[in-house]
């Protein structure tokens, strides 16, 4: 009896202690994160209000337009002078990122902090199409990275760690926890563990706190990222509304998939423009950024003024006087060539903002459609909101983050109800037309290079007192491209799901891919404990 007390106490002892690390090195993650994204968010804002204003200038002084297709030519050169050294700082990062939250990318935490916060600031002063939200991803993927390293963390740890950063870093960006939180279980690892909660939990809180508590000090905004929509008398409930968004969000659905293809038809391109070792492929989005920016204010930047316009249309920067419709159609047109040039060619800069502003003009457009078909105008700015989640969620394939998302970006639940259908049915239409998550298939093309995997079978004994002891199969996060073929208890052997609960003393034998075979074996010895033999053959070394 008193041995089996001590057992159920050194388990518990063990789990407690693993428990407060992750909580521990979570905050200590959320907190450089914190700093360092809101910095680089701050910095990306002047740089793009920068860019506004000399692109002002060429606008009104067209003798000196050379000029600047030359400082864009450059720039061109530059970054892609920067991706032969740092091959990892390019397109927006979050591929890169949820490869290694995955376990299947490493990187040195430090050449990717400093390559991609100062690439992509610079693709943002040249006036791209660039957000910064995606590079904050990957930055504070990089903090969590290197505050593992720091610490000595294992491989399990880190990469609780590098996502916790990567959800801060979102956070951070939008002011938006329960969007950082989303990201990690639907984007980052596609499920939900308690390791998972309590470090993306502590990493955002601490993060989030540090922005709001550095906002007034370098000068960044609080409360809801887009407060120029107004939401007052609406009926999230009303059947005529549903309909309207119902037609909305097949509009939008059906744009998220041609903006998905053309995606991957811009990187066949691009791998074919390999002229000056490749450098030269940089030219084509530099230098359509260059037109781009002289057509329209809003074809610039990430698209927060954009997407802050559409709140009042009667404040909106006519293209070349054009009427209002045309205009919208105009800056909804640029900004989607422009975002699928900048993926086609992984040039440094972030995709999620601009996904979100191509997202919102079609729904301005649809809500000048719609007002004209009979819609009441005051659902015009739920319906534009709507339509953004909707080509999201088309896109990502990230329905409950992109609900969150619109909701806490406005801070109004009023249109809890048709944010939810929109989704849906960008999901929905997304699945017919057969198209992936956008984030997973460009991971998949960033580690074609890698080095092949090859298949081992490992037998592992679950030790007492180990994080795996006590707990069901699908509430661990076992490697990647792990699975546990069978289990041996004892005199019993049998064929786990993911509802079997494991018990010290189990042998489990897993089938496994990997491509760094001693890496696999230390994220499986932190779940399941390190066997004795093991230990002995370490005390020997």
């Amino acid at each position: 009896m008193i041995e089996y007390f001590h057992m159920k106490w050194n388990r518990f002892k063990n789990k407690t202690y693993y428990g407060a690390q992750i909580v521990a090195v979570g905050a200590v993650t959320g907190l450089f994160a914190g700093v360092v994204v809101t910095l680089y968010n701050r910095l990306a804002s002047l740089a793009e209000e920068f860019s506004q204003g000399y692109y002002g200038f060429f606008r009104e002084n067209p003798a000196f337009i050379p000029l600047l297709f030359l400082a864009l030519f450059l720039g061109a050169v530059i970054i892609g002078g920067v991706q032969k050294f740092l091959p990892m700082v390019r397109g927006s990062g979050i591929p890169q990122t949820e490869g290694a939250t995955r376990g299947l990318l490493r990187y040195k935490w430090y050449e990717v902090l400093t390559g991609m916060f100062a690439a992509s600031l610079f693709t943002i002063f040249m006036g791209l199409s660039a957000g910064s939200e995606g590079p904050s991803i990957m930055i504070g993927g990089a903090c969590g990275c290197g505050a593992s390293d720091i610490f000595r963390r294992d491989a399990l740890v880190r990469r609780y760690q590098i996502t916790g950063g990567a959800c801060a870093g979102l956070a951070v960006a939008f002011n938006a926890p329960l969007t950082g939180m989303a990201f990690a279980f639907e984007e980052a690892h596609k499920r939900f563990t308690p390791e998972v909660f309590a470090c993306a939990f502590s990493s955002v809180v601490s993060a989030v706190v540090v922005r709001n508590l550095l906002g007034p000090l370098v000068g960044s905004p609080a409360g809801a990222a887009f407060s120029g929509f107004s939401f007052a008398g609406i009926d999230g409930f009303n059947g005529m509304f549903l309909l309207y968004v119902l037609l909305a969000a097949v509009v939008c659905a059906l744009a998220g998939v041609a903006f998905y293809y053309s995606v991957f038809q811009a990187k066949k391109l691009f791998r074919k423009l390999n002229f000056w070792k490749g450098w030269g492929s940089m030219l084509v989005p530099f230098l359509l950024a260059g037109a781009f920016g002289l057509i329209s204010v809003y074809a610039m930047g990430g698209g927060h003024n954009f997407i802050e316009a559409l709140g009042d249309l009667n404040s909106f920067e006519r293209v070349f006087s054009s009427p209002l419709l045309v205009s919208l159609f105009i800056v909804f047109l640029l900004k989607f060539i422009a975002t699928v040039v900048n993926m086609g060619a992984g040039v440094p800069c972030g995709a999620f903002i601009p996904m979100l502003a191509i997202g919102a003009g079609l729904g301005g457009l649809m809500s000048f459609l719609c007002c004209k078909a009979g819609m009441d105008a005051a659902y015009s700015d739920a319906l534009i909101m709507i339509c953004m989640a909707t080509f999201f969620t088309t896109v990502v394939k990230a329905p409950i983050t992109g609900t969150v998302m619109t909701v806490e970006l406005t801070w109004n639940f009023t249109f809890l109800l048709p944010v939810i259908l929109g989704t849906a049915v960008g999901y929905v239409i997304g699945g017919i037309f057969r198209t992936e998550p956008i984030y997973d298939r460009l991971l998949e093309d960033f580690t074609e290079g890698e080095k092949e995997k090859r298949k081992i079978t490992v037998r592992l004994p679950v030790c007492e007192g180990s994080l795996a002891a006590g707990r069901a199969v699908c509430d661990i996060l076992w490697p990647l491209d792990s699975l546990i073929t069978q289990v041996e208890r004892g005199e019993e052997t049998f064929r786990p799901d993911g509802n079997t609960r494991l018990a010290a003393g189990d042998l489990l034998v897993m089938e496994c891919k990997t491509s760094n075979e001693e890496e696999l074996k230390e994220a499986l010895y932190s779940l399941a404990g390190t066997p004795e033999a093991e230990r002995d053959k370490e005390a020997e070394q």
